[in-house]
């Protein structure tokens, strides 16, 4: 197990890829209310192999370029450099700094450079990169998460239904048990299982699953003990699949009927909606998001039927 090299920077690229959105979502969310999602944004990979071309700071398999709109109503766009560095380096702030001015030199357009800081050093959180010589300064501040701070915030990552929850648990767990494959095991199974409780379709599911598949590789044995093991939880709980798969199609009616009459969505709202379980209740809230007078009042209702829900 120890001789296994574990991969990163592929499963997050291609997560970057299939879930930009969600990602913006989880770990810029002031980002995100900026970037007017109505105009589909756009990946620009030809463009960062020619800004990287011949880069003597070495070959990035993470890095993503994306073209957004914003919500400010002008034809602006903004390119967003993303960074995943799963491994301390440091030339990184560097790096960050030169492909953001090599950016900029082509396209004359503001560059939002984005770090995903995934390695396991506490301490290397690297935000700038900065020289002055005979006058002249020049400064790159870049926004930066460090995903070793989710390890202490577990149970909002255990609760979220955004796809990059789970993934950062894959993450961080893939980490913490380097040379202990049972361990990894156990863990593999918690969080692939989890999957079914988040309300994720089947679709969702299973590109979720790849992805931690791809993440979290173990020896062959126990592989293939894995493999039994969630084909056994999958029989066992399709019936269960299917209720929460109704839940999500029932929420997601919810939040549509509640756009259209009431525009704007309040996000805690939203958020409280997806974290509606009980499917009864969630029969009542689509009725009367239909009839109820005003948002307030069918806030009010979601906080009550919450609290009586905990209760019970």
């Amino acid at each position: 197990m120890s001789k296994q090299r574990d991969d990163y920077d592929n499963p997050w690229k291609e997560a970057i890829a299939v879930y930009f959105k969600s990602f913006i979502a989880f770990f810029f969310p002031d980002i995100y209310e900026q970037i007017d999602w109505k105009i589909p944004y756009e990946f620009l990979d030809n463009e960062l192999r020619q800004v990287m071309r011949d880069d003597e700071l070495g070959q990035r398999e993470a890095d993503k370029l994306v073209k957004v709109w914003l919500t400010n109503g002008q034809e602006t766009w903004v390119l967003i450099h993303l960074e995943v560095q799963s491994q301390y380096q440091s030339t990184f702030a560097e790096r960050m700094y030169v492909y953001n001015s090599r950016i900029f030199g082509i396209y004359r357009k503001k560059v939002a450079s984005l770090a995903i800081l995934a390695d396991s050093e506490k301490s290397w959180r690297p935000q700038e990169y900065s020289y002055e010589i005979w006058g002249t300064r020049v400064l790159l501040r870049f926004s930066m998460v460090k995903l070793l701070d989710y390890q202490q915030d577990w149970q909002t990552l255990e609760a979220s239904i955004n796809p990059f929850a789970p993934l950062v648990m894959a993450h961080l767990k893939t980490q913490a048990t380097g040379g202990k494959p049972q361990e990894r095991l156990e863990w593999k199974l918690s969080i692939v299982k989890s999957l079914f409780e988040r309300g994720y379709n089947r679709t969702e599911i299973r590109e979720l699953f790849r992805l931690i598949d791809w993440m979290m590789k173990l020896p062959g044995d126990l592989e293939s003990g894995f493999s039994q093991e969630i084909k056994r939880f999958e029989e066992e709980n399709q019936m269960r699949y299917d209720t929460t798969f109704e839940r999500l199609a029932r929420r997601e009616d919810i939040i549509e009927i509640l756009e259209i009459r009431f525009t704007e969505l309040p996000s805690e709202l939203v958020k409280a909606i997806n974290l509606v379980q009980d499917s009864e209740l969630l029969r009542m809230l689509h009725r009367q998001a239909v009839t109820i007078e005003s948002l307030s009042d069918f806030q009010q209702l979601v906080s009550q039927s919450q609290s009586e829900e905990n209760n019970n």
